[in-house]
């Protein structure tokens, strides 16, 4: 150690002494009761499962992790005239779980929409205060829809009759013997059901009747009788489907046959294996150009061709033929109505096909930007994550929907009548796309349980929409003026302050299972997507960040994670302690409010203060009996010399002086720049969540200086904290997260000297109400 860090390390080593001296008398502050127990930075112990040779302490799969593999041969046939779905199905279920299991349990999801469905009593709801009329006559003059699976057989693979047992949405198949970990099991079903109009109450599969024309668009997903998930988390995932909580599936092989009127146009999960036989010769001829086009979509199936289509009402069938590897679930959109592009993007090297399929009443907006979306989708994730694996992505136009399956999902956003529309309808359709497109990577191939953890999936995939949106609006200027931002409606940390200061009786955290969440769009939605882009652009930084997310991702590709894997993963790959940060944000609903308490200017002097000669005093001490100490004496108080103040600590100490004269050079007391002003300064947390304090002190010349201390600051104290800062300039102003990045909901008491000013969600409030 060099002689001037001496010098100062020696009189920082007294100072603290004293300092702990007085700790250690009468002085000394009594511990709350329970204060450590209830710190946001104790251990994740108690909360996290214990680490196994499934998954492991690291958060990565464990030597024995394994999953179960569900196969399926299905011919459907879809009754446009009827509006009703028919289908024959074979499953072959692989055990590989090292249990024998008793009996399989596979998901009827339509249930929830049978008459006598349990789903709409749930909710112990009141009088609203106003109804929409479709919403009245819906809720109180409608006949509830009948739109529950008629299961006509459940048989094994020699015929003969299985005994089954339905519960709801779930049906327990009864076989005759146990099947043994490392055997397989095929059973054949037949059912079919009444499909629903997905713009009532937003069903998630459907259709959308256009009077105009008498012809109906099809979104169908969970339309058939699905697998449950069995796994070392909770042995078979059969929880029954209410409605909020979305699904669990295992991965496995589809060979699907969708029998359809002959003039629909149709796509759906998996490669088309009998292309030639369902397009056209122009089709065909423009597929094969869409293969080679990079830059902009081309045409498959015009406006034109689809206002032709619209009149016809073939009474004609056709049957398009799907092969589908290592998906966890199948969907597909047909109709006479579908305008089709496709643009090809390059991903880790191959092809991929951006698709769209939309009725003329999505354009002019459609055509323009929804393949757009999709590709940046695609380039954006792949990023982060993965190579989006399979050959294509398909958005599908559907009104009111926002919904996600391996390869296609459907996306609202119309415009007028006239063709025209609004930025909020076009960034707001431009942003479902990327978020349902991003749904592909979770959880469609990040397999998480949604119906358990909502937030793994919608929270996820929401922050990378945030990251896609961003990027679409640079990519695109057309779109997005150069020296605007892309409008996100989640993500930054000042969107989700309104949600987090609200009322504590309708605030879950974000560890609750969907069905039992107030609110479940900030929820599962907007506040983990705000925590993880704080986690990367304040706490972590994004280059650590970014690592760990991208390894978390690529160790859980067609696998099943739990929240602890998550976790796990994201201190595991970056060295981060996050165990406060999962603590605050995912298991409470307490919210950030951090700033100023106070500032209070000292001075150096040799002269012990009344607090010094106090201390003396009750020890029996003389200066004789201690080293030449240095003092900073508090500007306001009795001690206070005014001809000291600004000066530097050599001028002023005697002490100082004669130790730096003794053990530094003239060359090196040259070098030292002395300060001249001190601060205490006490930082506050009304709030309850530790963030980074991230600082700014502007001084007297107009200068400023950002500092951010870490959260660890926080740990020995959750209410207040105080900073000694040493400068040569004289502070004149403090400002707490000057760029909103904490999501803290009271500004007010975030600058020194302090302003009269609203907080923003106050200013948040004055709006909504103007």
């Amino acid at each position: 150690m060099n002689k001037i860090k001496y010098c100062f390390a020696s009189v920082l080593f007294l100072i603290g002494a004293v300092a702990m001296a007085q700790e250690e008398g009468d002085a000394k502050p009594e511990r709350q009761p329970g204060h450590y127990n209830q710190s946001k930075f104790k251990q994740m112990y108690e909360e996290f499962a214990t680490p196994n040779t499934y998954r492991s302490a690291s958060g990565a799969p464990g030597p024995d992790y394994y999953q179960q593999q569900a196969d399926y041969v299905m011919d459907i046939e879809l009754d446009d005239k009827n509006a009703r779905i028919y289908g024959e199905e074979t499953i072959t279920y692989h055990n590989n779980s090292p249990d024998d299991l008793e009996f399989l349990w596979v998901q009827l999801d339509q249930n929830v929409r049978a008459k006598d469905s349990k789903s709409p009593l749930r909710n112990g709801d009141g009088v609203n205060i106003a109804y929409t009329a479709d919403n009245f006559a819906e809720t109180f003059v409608n006949e509830p829809f009948d739109g529950g699976f008629n299961i006509e057989f459940v048989k094994d693979a020699n015929g003969k009759p299985l005994s089954h047992t339905i519960n709801q949405t779930m049906m327990r198949v009864n076989i005759p013997q146990p099947l043994k970990s490392g055997e397989k099991i095929s059973f054949s079903i037949k059912w079919w059901y009444n499909i629903p109009d997905h713009t009532v109450n937003r069903a998630r599969s459907g259709y959308e009747y256009f009077p105009k024309d008498g012809n109906r668009a099809y979104v169908i997903a969970q339309f058939f009788p699905r697998m449950a998930v069995y796994s070392d988390v909770e042995g078979w995932q059969n929880h029954q489907f209410w409605g909020s909580g979305e699904f669990a599936l295992p991965f496995g092989n589809y060979d699907v046959n969708i029998t359809v009127p002959a003039d629909h146009v149709l796509d759906a999960t998996g490669v088309l294996l009998n292309r030639d036989e369902v397009f056209s010769k122009e089709m065909m001829k423009r597929y094969k150009e869409a293969q080679k086009s990079y830059d902009k979509p081309v045409i498959i199936v015009t406006q034109e061709e689809a206002e032709a289509a619209e009149k016809g009402f073939s009474e004609k069938k056709k049957t398009w033929k799907f092969k589908a590897n290592n998906v966890r679930d199948y969907g597909f959109a047909t109709s006479r109505k579908f305008i089709w592009d496709m643009q090809a993007v390059k991903i880790g090297g191959k092809d991929v096909m951006a698709v769209s399929l939309y009725p003329k009443e999505g354009n002019p907006l459609w055509e323009e930007q929804s393949t757009k979306a999709v590709v940046q989708t695609l380039i954006t994730y792949s990023k982060h994550t993965f190579d989006y694996p399979y050959h294509k992505a398909i958005s599908v136009h559907a009104k009111n929907q926002g919904m996600e399956y391996p390869m296609i999902c459907w996306n609202y956003g119309r415009p007028n009548e006239d063709g025209t529309y609004s930025d909020r309808i076009k960034f707001g359709m431009i942003s479902v796309i990327i978020h349902e497109v991003g749904h592909n990577f979770f959880p469609m191939i990040v397999n998480s349980d949604e119906r358990q953890w909502g937030w793994m999936d919608e929270g996820l995939d929401t922050f990378m929409q945030y990251l896609a949106e961003q990027e679409f609006g640079k990519n695109y200027p057309e779109v997005i003026a150069p020296n605007e931002k892309y409008p996100s409606r989640r993500g930054e940390p000042a969107k989700i302050v309104p949600y987090m200061s609200g009322d504590q009786n309708f605030i879950s955290p974000i560890m609750s299972n969907p069905e039992n969440v107030h609110q479940l769009g900030p929820n599962a939605y907007g506040k983990p997507a705000t925590a993880l882009n704080i986690l990367r652009e304040t706490v972590m930084g994004q280059e650590l960040f970014d690592h760990a997310f991208k390894t978390y991702a690529q160790r859980w590709k067609f696998k099943h994670p739990t929240p602890e894997d998550f976790f796990r993963t994201m201190e595991d790959a970056s060295a981060v302690d996050l165990d406060w940060f999962w603590r605050s944000w995912f298991y409470t609903t307490d919210y950030v409010d951090i700033g100023v308490k106070g500032v209070k200017k000292y001075y150096v002097s040799n002269k012990p203060t009344k607090e010094m000669e106090k201390y003396m005093a009750d020890r029996n001490l003389t200066e004789a009996d201690l080293p030449p100490l240095v003092y900073l004496a508090e500007e306001d108080s009795e001690d206070f010399v005014p001809e000291l103040k600004g000066k530097s600590p050599t001028e002023t100490s005697q002490n100082l002086k004669e130790f730096m004269m003794d053990n530094m050079t003239e060359a090196e007391r040259t070098q030292v720049k002395e300060p001249k002003y001190f601060y205490e300064i006490t930082f506050e947390k009304p709030g309850g969540i530790p963030m980074p304090l991230i600082v700014e002190y502007t001084y007297a010349d107009g200068t400023k200086e950002s500092i951010t201390y870490p959260p660890q600051i926080w740990r020995k104290n959750d209410a207040e904290v105080s900073r000694v800062m040493a400068s040569q300039k004289e502070l004149v102003g403090i400002v707490v997260d000057p760029k909103l990045e904490t999501a803290d909901i009271d500004t007010t008491n975030n600058a020194w000297p302090s302003k009269d000013e609203k907080s923003d969600f106050e200013k948040f409030k004055e709006n909504i109400k103007g």
